[in-house]
């Protein structure tokens, strides 16, 4: 109401509770389609980024630099800055400011909570989307596609199929991947990914996931295992000091530094930013000479071209191509992370593009605005409740049937299943069917009864019971066979049916 700092604190912390309660009330709605659910996400998004600055404006406040806040609740009191207490004074100039306040606003007037919230449900914040990405249905790469057939390091394709290899960027050569051109065109493909996920996805925490991909990648960098820049340091000619720079305490001559070999001593000079060529007695003099003079007090000929000497002894330089390298990489690892975050999108856009091949210029705007009218209509269908008096069965559009074909079929009339688990089947037709369905085979299944013609228009489970039973009675199945169940030992202690018996003992076996 007023201006005192107290009433801004008091104000801020009603205005985070009343985001608080809205974001609650809005995540409770289930959106029934992607426009829906891209508003809700948006309108979400932007009370807590406002919760996020009140509440920073808060802890300015609590933190008091200044002492205002102090002297305000000194105020409170009747305290004045020479100590003397007055209480009714500072009653009185407070009632002075109410007044004044209400003086120059006299319109002012209580907005129902409730009201409140539903306006801030009912918003639509505004959302850019090309016509091609249909609302964040679809990516719409062709900018970058023409930069990537126009450039050195792309080749000429279709947009189909740059859309499969775009997230490959490890299949590019490395010496092409060091060019300007490739660096403008991951920049503008990494932006452009970012601000797609971050419109159709609002929600996420972009920051939190770039770090922890930036921590990962430092680690594989470091132990060069990041994939397309394997060996990145040996190949920039500055292998770490501990493999490549040698001791020069152990070597008191030239000649003796020479038996160290060629290649040895080209790793030892790249280290160091040197000069690596030359038959192996240069290299060899060329790198004696750092044993007793500092790397900054060496001839400028001696360094490599780019390369800038190193502060301590041993340990190799970093040139400017290797933080480029670096950087490049980097990005690669995330826009590789954004494209598996945004993978369904990119296989949906896939389809549409393949799709839309094999359409005229009129289908695929006929397509376009059927689609923009199903989600305009899609939610209004929902909502709109279905007058179904006789609680008729749904049919294939979501309407009740006819009631001469609900008459028709009999689904007015209940059939239980003791074997489904009493289990309801409504009309002739579908009770018929369910004898051949999965919960009538496994309740059989269960009873130790096969599942055959026999057995069907039986529910009950004892009436299934006593006709197994009489199956099985005249298939002769209980009746004591002697030829197969009589048993026979000879001397041995084998024991035979009594037809495998006779049988062995005619031939002379037994």
């Amino acid at each position: 109401m007023s201006s005192t700092l107290l009433e801004v604190t008091r104000a801020s912390h009603e205005e985070v509770e009343r985001l608080e309660r809205v974001i609650v009330k809005d995540l409770q709605n289930e959106p029934t389609s992607n426009k829906d659910r891209l508003f809700q996400s948006h309108r979400v998004r932007n009370m807590i980024d406002t919760i996020t600055s009140t509440t920073h404006k808060l802890i300015e406040i609590y933190e008091d630099n200044d002492n205002a806040r102090k002297d305000e609740i000194a105020a409170l009191g009747g305290q004045t800055a020479t100590g003397v207490n007055n209480v009714f004074s500072a009653f009185y100039d407070r009632l002075k400011e109410i007044r004044e306040y209400h003086r120059k606003h006299p319109v002012a007037r209580v907005v129902d909570a409730n009201d409140d919230y539903e306006a801030l449900l009912k918003e639509e914040p505004q959302i850019e989307f090309s016509g091609e990405e249909a609302f964040g249905r679809y990516l719409d790469m062709h900018e970058l596609y023409h930069q990537y057939i126009n450039s050195k390091f792309g080749e000429p394709i279709e947009y189909s199929a740059y859309l499969d290899i775009f997230p490959e960027a490890d299949k590019i050569p490395r010496k092409k991947k060091m060019t300007r051109q490739y660096r403008e065109y991951m920049e503008n493909l990494l932006e452009y990914l970012l601000y797609f996920f971050q419109r159709t996805e609002p929600l996420q925490d972009v920051d939190r996931i770039f770090s922890k991909v930036t921590t990962e990648f430092e680690e594989n960098w470091a132990a060069g295992k990041v994939h397309g820049w394997e060996n990145e340091n040996q190949e920039n000619g500055h292998a770490p000091a501990q493999h490549a720079a040698l001791d020069l305490d152990y070597y008191s001559t030239v000649e003796e530094l020479m038996e160290v070999g060629p290649e040895r001593l080209k790793e030892a000079l790249a280290a160091l930013g040197l000069k690596t060529g030359g038959t192996i007695q240069q290299r060899a003099e060329r790198l004696f000479l750092t044993k007793h003079t500092p790397l900054e007090k060496l001839d400028k000929k001696h360094f490599a071209k780019g390369a800038r000497a190193s502060e301590k002894k041993g340990v190799a330089p970093v040139p400017q191509e290797d933080a480029n390298s670096k950087e490049i990489a980097l990005m690669e690892a995330k826009m590789k992370k954004l494209c598996d975050l945004l993978e369904d999108t990119i296989d949906r856009t896939k389809d549409n593009v393949v799709k839309k091949q094999a359409l005229t210029y009129e289908e695929i705007e006929a397509e376009r605005e059927e689609e923009e009218t199903q989600e305009d209509t899609e939610s209004e269908d929902e909502e709109q409740q279905i007058y179904n008096p006789l609680k008729l069965p749904m049919g294939w559009d979501g309407k009740p049937i006819p009631y001469w074909l609900y008459k028709l079929h009999g689904l007015g009339q209940e059939f239980k299943c003791e074997i489904c688990g009493n289990y309801s089947y409504w009309g002739r037709r579908a009770f018929e069917r369910h004898f051949k369905e999965w919960r009538h085979q496994h309740g059989m299944r269960c009873l130790g009864i096969p599942n055959t013609k026999n057995f069907n228009e039986i529910t009950s489970i004892e009436e299934a019971k006593e006709l197994w039973k009489k199956i099985q009675q005249r298939q002769g199945v209980n009746k004591w066979r002697p030829d197969l169940e009589e048993e026979y030992e000879d001397k041995e202690g084998n024991i035979y049916n009594k037809k495998t018996y006779t049988d062995l003992q005619r031939q002379g076996l037994i």
